[in-house]
């Protein structure tokens, strides 16, 4: 048995039934992490190996106890590093921040630590989250494992990259434009964006004001993904915007059981493209997507072009100034002061003076347009007596760029006016609130993955992961590329 190749549900089926013990678990992703790491750069701040293997050992007595702390007892795990977690250093990518070590646990980190996880480490990300391209001026930047000249995506690269090479069983990541979409992608991974509210946040000081930003769970398969949102997912009086149920409907957090079957019969998907050539793509990501709708046609589905009907100029100018107000709060007393100011990456300056510059009336422009777009795409749904079960895009409107590149400057011969314009493709999601999920897709000629994003009515997570676990048994070829 090779323990890294297990999938999270059978390596979980296989640590209760005492097939592998705890330290064996542990053993091997601690040999997986040195042997991959160095070259990628996906796990940071990893604890001692020693104290690593005696908390396994423990997890081991507890079984031999007849005790288990839950489904995820004695699996390693590494947070993302946008997450605090007790007792061990929190960065955010930042040099503000490079010792940071919280005394306490962000809501859904305890929810994974309770639910049997050993956390060994961080997992890399962008300066604050911000861009999808892993880099930082604390530990670098995070290769992609199908070509290490270039990016892996982000703010959730590394974890995206962890997944793809076997250094963890499963990761959490958090998404705010495409941050859990947009790497899953580009590693060929499932990436997961909950509806607004289903993980709730804690602590937070805004509870209220952008609701754009939510944790998620990343697994190499969809039931692993719905596993980990059973664990993270759930009311807490503290979170106002929380919504209540641990899906349980479809994976018993307990036993692991599995209620993602069927086919795509009859299910049907509007497939938005690129919007009308609104947005710039890169040539193959559009073929490569419709490559993957044939497949799901080929089962059952019903794929049909579909239009979202809204000014998406102002749509996008409304994204921008809600982004803009949220890193203006978020970020801006850095700037006050020369010698924070100074350590702040450009992109992070921009948006806090951005946000500066914005008035109240601005702001309320920009939630009056995106109420419109919610009401119309809210309508396209069979739930809201439109026609479509799903929509689908692109994770990302180009293949993974140099690793040298901050940014991209231009796709398919049109000048990017922000730095993240180029995945203007995830924003319809994240600004409804919609559950969204990314799949893989098919590779380059190259052989650099690209996701397909499968996007849900409101609250209508159950019917992403089984739709998304239908389309998974007919991607098998895909699955077994691994990086």
């Amino acid at each position: 048995m090779n323990i890294t190749d297990l999938h999270a549900t059978e390596l979980s089926a296989a640590i209760h039934e005492r097939m592998v013990s705890c330290r064996e678990v542990m053993e091997a992703y601690l040999d997986q992490i040195d042997a991959r790491n160095g070259e990628l750069n996906a796990i940071v701040s990893l604890r001692d190996r020693d104290d690593l293997l005696n908390e396994a050992e423990v997890c081991d007595g507890e079984l031999a106890a007849g005790s288990s702390r839950g489904w995820m007892h004695g699996f390693p795990h590494a947070v993302k590093d946008l997450a605090e977690t007790k007792g061990l250093l929190t960065t955010k990518g930042s040099p503000l921040l490079t010792s940071f070590i919280p005394n306490y646990d962000a809501l859904q980190v305890a929810r994974i630590r309770a639910a049997g996880a050993i956390i060994m480490g961080k997992t890399n990300v962008p300066e604050f989250g911000l861009g999808s391209n892993t880099f930082n001026p604390v530990f670098g930047a995070t290769a992609n494992p199908y070509d290490t000249s270039k990016v892996a995506g982000g703010s959730s690269g590394g974890a995206a990259v962890a997944l793809a090479t076997r250094m963890v069983p499963v990761a959490d990541g958090s998404d705010f434009m495409g941050s859990l979409r947009n790497p899953a992608g580009w590693c060929n991974v499932v990436g997961y964006r909950p509806s607004f509210g289903r993980v709730p946040a804690y602590p937070s000081t805004d509870s209220y004001s952008t609701l754009c930003a939510t944790e998620g769970p990343m697994g190499r398969r969809v039931l692993d993904v719905a596993m980990l949102l059973g664990t993270q997912a759930g009311w807490d009086q503290r979170v106002p915007t929380s919504v209540a149920g641990t899906l349980d409907e479809f994976a018993s957090v307990e036993s692991c059981t599995p209620h993602l079957s069927g086919t795509l019969a009859g299910v049907r998907i509007g497939w938005l493209g690129d919007l009308g050539g609104h947005l710039a793509t890169e040539p193959g990501i559009l073929e490569t997507c419709e490559t993957a709708l044939k497949r799901m046609e080929a089962d059952g589905a019903v794929i049909e072009p579909a239009t979202l009907n809204v000014d998406l100029d102002a749509l996008w100018t409304s994204w921008l100034h809600n982004r803009h107000a949220y890193n203006a709060a978020t970020y801006g007393s850095l700037l006050q002061r020369e010698e924070t100011a100074s350590q702040v990456k450009s992109e992070v300056r921009w948006e806090a003076e951005s946000g500066m510059s914005l008035t109240a009336l601005d702001l309320k422009r920009a939630s009056i347009v995106r109420t419109a777009y919610y009401e119309r795409i809210a309508s396209m749904f069979t739930s809201g007596g439109g026609v479509y079960d799903l929509l689908a895009l692109p994770t990302a409107q180009m293949w993974p760029f140099d690793i040298e590149m901050r940014w991209p400057q231009e796709v398919n011969g049109r000048a990017m006016d922000t730095y993240h314009r180029w995945m203007e493709c995830t924003i319809y999601a994240t600004y409804a609130g919609l559950p969204a999920i990314s799949m893989p897709a098919g590779f380059s000629e190259s052989g650099l993955p690209a996701g397909i994003q499968l996007i849900g009515a409101p609250l209508a997570d159950v019917n992403v992961l089984k739709t998304a676990a239908a389309y998974e048994r007919l991607i098998d070829d895909l699955n077994v590329a691994m990086a």
